[in-house]
C-alpha cells in the first residue's frame, strides 16, 4: 500500500507540497478509507521517512556517480 502512495506523492509536486503541510489528510484522502488517526500519522510518517530515503539515496548517488 505505502510504495503505490510513495510514488504518487513523489510524483506529483501539488500533492508532495499537501502532504508537506498536512500529510495525515493526504493520506486518508488517497486510500480513501476512513482511519483513526494515530494509523493515519503511522502511515504518514512511513511515507515520509521513504520520501527522505529515496531522496538521500538519489543525493549519495549523484555524489559517487552512480
Amino acid at each position: 500500500m505505502t510504495a503505490g502512495l510513495v510514488e504518487k506523492i513523489k510524483n506529483d509536486p501539488a500533492l508532495l507540497f499537501q502532504f508537506r503541510e498536512n500529510p495525515a489528510a493526504v493520506v486518508e484522502k488517497l486510500i480513501g478509507v476512513d482511519l483513526p488517526e494515530a494509523q493515519l500519522r503511522q502511515a504518514a510518517e512511513l511515507i515520509k521517512t521513504k520520501i527522505d530515503l529515496d531522496k538521500a539515496s538519489g543525493l549519495l548517488g549523484s555524489l559517487f556517480g552512480k
